[in-house]
């Protein structure tokens, strides 16, 4: 089946570090831009990071820089979101999407602007 599955979310303290797993079947990851979007109860649907298929370039929201790192393994068919230095602020259902071309500067944040959208992986941060 043509599908992104997210994996590596889970329970973790304030400091703490997760990587998530972005991993696509039935299509070819590398021919496409990725997109890691987040939904916490009670905050605006946010684009956390992207990663552009053409040239690998990498973009991040400014509440996440400096502590989050996207990266693309193309043997493997996954994409990856190595987040560190938690926060509870964190705490949202994380989501994988994929796009074959971007047209503008900020993220794209609804399903139907995709290709292909992930099922999502929980990520709580608390003590």
């Amino acid at each position: 089946q043509v599908q992104l599955v997210e994996s590596g979310g889970g329970l973790v303290q304030p400091g703490g570090s997760l990587r998530l797993s972005c991993a696509a079947s039935g299509f070819t990851l590398e021919l496409y831009g990725i997109t890691w979007i987040r939904q916490a109860p009670g905050k605006e649907r946010e684009g956390v990071s992207c990663i552009r298929r053409s040239d690998d370039t990498t973009y991040y929201a400014d509440s996440v820089k400096g502590r989050f790192t996207i990266s693309r393994d193309n043997a493997k068919n996954t994409v990856y979101l190595q987040m560190n230095s938690l926060k509870p602020e964190d705490t949202a259902v994380y989501y994988c999407a994929a796009r074959r071309s971007y047209y503008r500067a900020s993220f794209y944040l609804n399903s139907y602007e995709y290709d292909y959208w992930g099922q999502g992986t929980q990520v709580t941060v608390s003590s």
